[in-house]
């Protein structure tokens, strides 16, 4: 493995000078630029920068990543434990003990011991732009995180909040069906709920139900929620209310987690947690669902393995091949672009 420098993009925005490193999400109530980095099984890390400057992803260095072969791919869930566990959930749905539950697998494959997340990221910024990409690179505390997450899980501007939940997915809007509408919306009144605890009473709107918006290779379907901060509620609070994002649990919430811990065999990491920054200095902050991530995790002999997650919906009225291939659909361009076999250029937009 490089000795490589600790660093955070998000955007157009780079941190670098690595000042300190918490668990304590009452620091990102303090002062200074943080990047924050939450596993969906709830594991923080909160890592607070000296320098932070606009500069722009730079362009690929041919070599400089070097991906899986396409082929490498396995899948914590394969084709027939996938469409059981989709079936399993309509069971629970059936009995009564949930609305909603997001299935997801973990896609792993070797990579080599010099792998760098911010290369990749350069090939992602070309060959999947997303409004919420974002890298975090941490080696010495087991952070190596490349996100091109289309997802806003939480963004503060003083005491606004506001969360943006995708729910609904298609290659082109012709394809989104009743249930993916009828799935946001459920969503929706999760994610008010949630927010609904630590904000002032009457304060929760929607500005935003159900808008089609365009992606690389998809649409989906994005509501927006907002609300205010009830007096003495900060990071801590809204994350404790928030977390993990409703969009990647289910409904009721409690319900689905019991769920999902059943029926998925991987950890999800940082796959569905939350990744961003926070600016304390001025009370403003962004965090994305951590969906289309990739991750590296490294063993103890040097070995490297690249990780990505993917997942949907299930709802009564989901079909399990359906399921399946909505899985591979969020999955195939970025698995392409980490592979190398996706054409990146400059100027690629999707």
């Amino acid at each position: 493995m490089l000795d490589l420098p600790p660093l955070a993009r998000f955007g157009r925005r780079l941190a670098t000078g690595l000042l300190d490193v918490t668990d304590d999400p009452s620091a990102l109530d303090s002062t200074g630029f943080w990047a924050v980095a939450a596993d969906f099984e709830g594991r923080l890390t909160c890592a607070r920068f000296r320098d932070v400057r606009e500069q722009p992803v730079p362009a690929p260095v041919p070599g400089a990543w070097r991906g899986p072969a396409a082929g490498d791919w396995t899948s914590s869930l394969d084709r027939a434990a996938y469409t059981a566990g989709v079936r399993r959930i309509r069971e629970h749905i059936a009995a009564g003990d949930v609305y909603q539950a997001n299935l997801c697998r973990v896609l792993s494959a070797p990579v080599p011991p010099d792998a760098d997340v911010d290369a990749l990221t350069a090939l992602l910024a070309r060959g999947n732009p997303a409004p919420y990409a974002g890298t975090i690179r941490l080696p010495g505390h087991g952070v190596e995180i490349a996100t091109a997450s289309p997802e806003l899980f939480l963004r503060r501007d003083g005491s606004t909040v506001e969360s943006g939940p995708i729910k609904g997915t298609g290659r082109t809007e012709a394809d989104l069906l009743e249930k993916d509408y009828a799935e946001n919306v459920m969503i929706v009144d999760l994610v008010r709920n949630d927010i609904g605890r630590v904000c002032r009473t009457g304060t929760v709107t929607v500005p935003d139900l159900c808008a089609v918006e365009k992606h690389p290779g998809l649409v989906h379907l994005v509501s927006t929620v907002r609300g205010e901060l009830r007096t003495g509620a900060g990071w801590p609070e809204l994350l404790g209310a928030a977390f993990p994002p409703g969009s990647v649990t289910g409904a009721p919430k409690s319900s689905a987690l019991r769920i999902i811990d059943a029926l998925e065999t991987a950890p999800r990491g940082p796959y569905c947690g939350g990744l961003g920054w926070v600016d304390a200095d001025h009370g403003t902050g962004e965090l994305a669902v951590g969906i289309r991530t990739f991750w590296i995790d490294r063993g103890a002999e040097g070995a490297a393995v690249l990780r990505f997650g993917t997942g949907a919906g299930i709802t009564w009225g989901s079909d399990p091949a359906g399921e399946w291939r909505e899985t591979e659909l969020k999955a195939s361009r970025l698995l392409a672009v980490a592979s190398g076999v996706y054409e990146v250029s400059e100027g690629t937009q999707g």
